[in-house]
């Protein structure tokens, strides 16, 4: 099973959702990074169900690090973090092993692991493992916000329902931190309203998140197979529902020419900038200076309360599916803060590669 992510550092995920724990494990982390409990306590947070729009099964999400940190700072050792699952309810899957829920990996897994995976929650393969993603990729955005670097995102669609879009320079980040992240609190009540409304026909929906990452120093990444977008798109992949990945302006390239797409070169107080940033802050694989944009697409929840047919693996013959259990509406909101995590895992190998692991422990100035 491919659970690792990162070259110069290395993150290993496990743990299933309905097992004893969940975790991950950095291996390359540099010694002298301060370690922000709060911050990682708020970004759990803010991917904790809330209310009618997500599930019932609320996690306490008490995480513990178990290694590679002392007083309050990363040692060098690789560091273990472990988050109890204490809220499940096996029994809600009991008749699934033949019975796979449609656009779950329950069947591929059948099929994979030849009928030995475990599939209560969607085990190995279950959204509930985001939450190691969330916790690990907080430690290394408080690394990354002492160099400069901060990572932001909004829900920039529901359905049809639309948020307004990060502007070039990303200077929204504020905006879209707090609560149902939006930039435009008017879209978010009517993105609210649809999901409430999915969940009350015992459907669910999907969705785009966009992010944008300023101070990302020009240079980073390699040309071809290890681009800045391709360590990016392979991990968020990763992430549970996510189906699909563009930078800048994306699928939309498809309709521009090319005295339209190209982003001109200026200077401003003696940094080079681009006048637009329809690249999304990358040419060739490699940062140019800009903030980095991108948008993920995340599908509605696979787990709704509408019938449903699947196929009985043992008899071959179709039958009807009602699922049992606890769950989400709408994910995308929660989804948001762990697509911040993934990123600052990524970006923070790619930047070790190009500077070293040192580069991202912070000075003394950088620590105050």
């Amino acid at each position: 099973m491919s659970n690792r992510i990162g070259t110069c550092i290395s993150f290993t995920l496990f743990g299933e959702s309905h097992g004893a724990e969940i975790g991950m494990l950095a291996d390359g982390l540099p010694a002298g990074i301060p370690v922000d409990e709060e911050l990682i306590k708020k970004q759990l947070g803010r991917r904790r169900p809330c209310g009618a729009i997500s599930t019932a099964r609320v996690e306490a999400d008490e995480y513990r690090i178990v290694s590679g940190v002392f007083n309050g700072y990363t040692t060098g050792a690789p560091l273990c973090l472990l988050i109890p699952n204490s809220n499940t309810n096996s029994k809600d899957y009991e008749g699934l092993t033949y019975h796979p829920r449609p656009s779950h990996a329950d069947y591929t897994a059948f099929v994979k692991y030849g009928g030995y995976s475990d599939y209560r929650g969607g085990g190995h393969f279950s959204g509930r493992l985001t939450a190691a993603l969330t916790a690990m990729g907080a430690i290394v955005q408080s690394a990354l916000k002492a160099k400069g670097i901060e990572i932001g995102a909004h829900i920039s669609s529901v359905g049809q329902i639309k948020d307004k879009s990060f502007s070039p320079t990303a200077e929204e980040f504020a905006l879209a931190k707090e609560g149902f992240p939006v930039i435009d609190k008017s879209a978010g009540e009517k993105m609210k309203a649809y999901m409430a409304e999915a969940a009350a026909e015992g459907d669910s929906v999907g969705g785009i998140i966009e992010l944008a990452v300023s101070g990302m120093p020009a240079g980073v990444g390699e040309p071809w197979f290890d681009g800045v977008e391709n360590a990016l798109a392979r991990a968020m992949f990763g992430i549970p529902a996510v189906k699909g990945i563009e930078f800048g302006a994306g699928f939309g390239f498809g309709e521009l020419k090319g005295s339209e797409a190209n982003d001109a070169f200026t200077a401003k107080q003696g940094r080079v900038m681009t006048k637009t940033n329809n690249n999304g802050g990358i040419n060739g694989g490699i940062t140019n200076g800009m903030p980095l944009v991108y948008r993920v697409a995340i599908k509605p929840t696979p787990s709704i309360y509408k019938h449903q047919e699947t196929l009985n693996l043992r008899t071959g013959k179709e039958e009807p599916l009602q699922i049992q259990g606890r769950h989400d509406p709408a994910i995308i909101h929660r989804a948001v803060p762990v697509t911040e995590g993934v990123s600052a895992l990524v970006l923070a190998d790619l930047l070790a590669q190009q500077y070293g692991r040192s580069w991202l422990v912070p000075d003394k100035e950088e620590r105050k």
